[in-house]
């Protein structure tokens, strides 16, 4: 291969790798920009909630849609697709109410580090993770463990 077919390679490489960075960023929207099928989800989910905000990104080539809300003064985001059906519940908890073996699988996790936000994560309406925000120092880092406590193969 010669030098500008190379060139030309790479070019078109970088290309697609910048415009998959770009498809996969998330954008504040207006409620009005929902879809009515993600609209009427959003009506049904937030009851009794503050709404913060909207978003929508494209993750694994699928469009999907997140209501940012406050409940009972913890944090609930809700994505859902095109069709309005919940894909994903990520809701704050306190580490106190949490399973015996959970909390001892984050706190294990975080080290010496200070876990400062526990999130339970929901897939499919299947509770699948807790997620925690870990402070050391200026330092933040975020770990998972599943509903047994153990620490995650991958990050979900």
């Amino acid at each position: 291969m010669n030098l500008r077919n190379k060139l030309l390679v790479a070019m078109i490489i970088t290309g697609l790798m910048i415009f998959s960075i770009v498809q996969a960023q998330e954008r504040k929207i207006k409620r009005e920009q929902l879809p009515p099928a993600v609209e009427k989800t959003v009506t049904a989910e937030s009851q009794g909630a503050q709404i913060r905000g909207f978003s929508t990104e494209v993750e694994k080539g699928k469009r999907l849609y997140e209501a940012e809300l406050t409940i009972n003064g913890h944090s609930k985001d809700i994505s859902m697709d095109e069709q309005g059906n919940v894909v994903e519940v990520e809701e704050e908890v306190s580490l106190d109410s949490l399973p015996a073996e959970v909390k001892a699988g984050l706190t294990k996790a975080a080290g010496a580090g200070m876990i400062s936000k526990v999130e339970s994560l929901t897939k499919k309406g299947k509770l699948i993770a807790y997620e925690a925000v870990v402070r050391m120092g200026a330092k933040r880092r975020e770990i998972q463990v599943g509903p047994d406590g153990k620490r995650l193969a991958h990050p979900e």
